[in-house]
């Protein structure tokens, strides 16, 4: 199973070596990168180009921000999987897409853990993201996956289409959302650390951006699952993510 890898990117001459360096390290060989550049004017796109362009593709233009990108990137990879990972983040290990690979062999859709990290050198963990399997209610009863961990055969990726650009940092929460709940699609969680994601993304590096992406998520869950002006997921949600904090030396955190 060839899986392709969407990695944005604007200005991350910082991070994006690690990144490339933890795909090109996995063992499952049929893969590919596709890096969606937003016109750096850093350092990046020389560190780009000086690998080996035969498992990279990139494309550099100016865009409208990530999720413009990311539809670039969906029109764009050519494998039968699909999945993202961002230009601060790293696979954790060689073998994560080889065990993303051996699930989408029974499923349609793969997630599993993640370790939110201060950094790529001293991997210091700050906070754990446990995967679990879909409850019965689903995102209606708080749940979710990480999304830098979330695969997707491309039959997923055609029926769910592009990421809704009129939301601004929870556009991959409704693209899930609407993979898993709309079109009854198979998900299976592994218990395996996938990603070391940096702290500090759009999403997660301050107060007010956890409370936009809850707002937003509310939004998309109204849109799709009927959901009211408040519903459960509202309070749900942010006190799942607590408890990653809690028990983030016992890694026991499950959402």
């Amino acid at each position: 199973m060839k899986i392709s890898v969407l990695t944005v990117c604007w200005n991350s001459a910082a991070t994006i070596r690690h990144t490339i360096d933890s795909f090109l390290a996995q063992h499952h060989g049929d893969k590919e990168l596709v890096v969606i550049d937003g016109n750096s004017s850093d350092e990046t796109l020389s560190i780009v180009r000086s690998y080996p362009p035969d498992q990279i593709r990139l494309v550099s233009e100016p865009d409208s921000g990530m999720y413009d990108a990311l539809n670039k990137g969906l029109r764009l990879y050519t494998g039968d999987a699909v999945g993202v990972l961002n230009s601060d983040d790293c696979f954790h290990d060689r073998t994560v897409l080889g065990r993303i690979s051996a699930g989408l062999e029974t499923a349609d859709i793969v997630h599993g853990d993640l370790d939110f990290v201060e950094d790529h050198l001293s991997k210091r963990v700050v906070r754990r993201w446990r995967a679990a399997a879909r409850p019965a209610k689903g995102f209606r009863a708080g749940w979710m996956p990480a999304h830098p961990t979330f695969y997707v055969r491309r039959k997923v990726a055609d029926a769910v289409g592009a990421f809704d650009l009129s939301l601004k940092v929870a556009s991959d929460y409704d693209w899930m959302l609407r993979a898993v709940e709309l079109h009854g699609f198979q998900t299976a969680a592994t218990s395996h650390v996938l990603v070391d994601m940096m702290v500090g993304g759009a999403s997660t590096r301050s107060l007010a951006s956890h409370i936009g992406h809850n707002l937003e998520a509310l939004r998309a869950r109204r849109r799709w699952l009927g959901s009211g002006l408040v519903d459960y997921a509202l309070v749900a949600k942010p006190a799942r993510k607590l408890g990653q904090f809690l028990s983030k030396q016992r890694g026991e955190s499950k959402v």
